[in-house]
């Protein structure tokens, strides 16, 4: 029989901020030296990718870019090598792009109004929550995935949370308990909790300071909450890489449009077939030289699966390039923002 006890907004705000200040993080990078610019940073990172991803590349990130109007100044290629690996690279456009917004609307002061910031590229209204919480210590609730896990189970709330009543259904509870005072410690405690006790897999149940009042923990089935997203095949595409390089060593990237998987990052030109290739490299007055077939492999998005095939192309001279902004020679030095099958691959030759 399902446990009813419940507890008030009070009781349960102490019994995780008890916790928290036992057992939360509180060395983390962006912890310290507290601003909202930083704490900006670390939440946009911090979407969809674990803390121990995210820490080498915030510290890099501060390191170059200490404040908003170093980030503002910065060149887009610039922001996006620091960004290479970490993925979904709309959230370092985003970031780049508010930075900017900041500088020319707000006098290079991060906006402290939750309209002002809900309204800044990439920012939804659990990041502006989290963000006003931390820096700002204002009673915004939020909503990560952390969050929904831990909510979903303590309520026993069916379904996926990408459906939009379980989806608000979660978001009215999560406003019900964040407390008017002390937000930014219960912000982190909830987020800590969904990301060390609540796991998505073997959560420790017997350390949860709600596991007394888990609906979820009472029925024994915890995992079954939050329900999963509805499975669906995901599609598969092919494309070939042309790895066209000089006798230096130098290797011919493209950049890619703005938008679009690898927005405005460097990578390989791209064929469909192999018939192609020779098309391509007469087009850009490339003589092949030599010509290798790679081992191929796959790259996987959220939405399909991407096979590539690599072909290294060797040229004897290093071809002049028509459109500068379009296309360069790598040397493997340049700090340029890679698609993240680039970065492999330029590790395989370097192996």
């Amino acid at each position: 029989m399902a446990n009813t006890t419940t507890l008030t907004p009070k009781q349960f705000q102490r019994a995780v901020l008890t916790w928290f200040a036992k057992s939360g993080r509180k060395d983390l990078p962006w912890q310290q030296d507290i601003t909202p610019y930083r704490v900006w940073v670390s939440e946009i990172m911090l979407q969809q990718t674990q803390v121990k991803t995210v820490i080498p590349y915030y510290e890099r990130f501060m390191q170059s870019y200490p404040n908003i109007n170093s980030l503002a100044n910065a060149s887009t290629d610039e922001v996006m090598h620091h960004w290479t690996g970490l993925g979904y690279y709309a959230r370092a456009r985003n970031l780049h792009k508010s930075a900017k917004i900041i500088v020319d609307e707000h006098a290079g002061n991060f906006p402290t109004e939750f309209a002002n910031i809900i309204a800044l590229p990439g920012i939804g209204r659990s990041t502006a929550g989290a963000i006003s919480a931390i820096a700002y210590h204002t009673p915004y609730a939020i909503l990560d995935g952390n969050v929904k896990r831990v909510l979903a189970r303590f309520k026993a709330i069916e379904g996926w949370p990408g459906k939009a009543d379980v989806h608000d259904a979660l978001w009215d509870i999560a406003e019900h308990y964040t407390p008017k005072s002390n937000p930014a410690d219960y912000t982190q405690a909830m987020m800590d909790l969904g990301a060390m006790i609540c796991t998505r897999t073997k959560p420790q149940c017997t350390l949860c300071p709600l596991q007394k009042t888990c609906v979820a923990h009472s029925t024994q089935n915890p995992t079954d909450y939050p329900g999963k997203k509805p499975k669906k095949v995901q599609p598969v595409k092919s494309t070939i890489m042309l790895m066209v390089q000089d006798q230096h060593g130098n290797l011919l990237l493209e950049k890619r449009p703005p938008t679009g998987i690898w927005g405005g990052l460097w990578s390989f030109p791209q064929c469909t077939t192999e018939k192609d290739i020779q098309t391509w490299c007469t087009l850009k007055d490339i003589a092949i030289n030599d010509k290798k077939i790679l081992a191929p492999f796959r790259h996987t998005f959220s939405h399909y699966h991407l096979d590539i095939q690599p072909i290294l192309i060797s040229t004897q001279k290093q071809h002049k390039i028509m459109d500068a902004n379009q296309y360069l020679w790598y040397n493997q030095t340049q700090s340029i923002g890679l698609a993240a099958p680039v970065k492999k691959l330029l590790e395989k030759i370097n192996e």
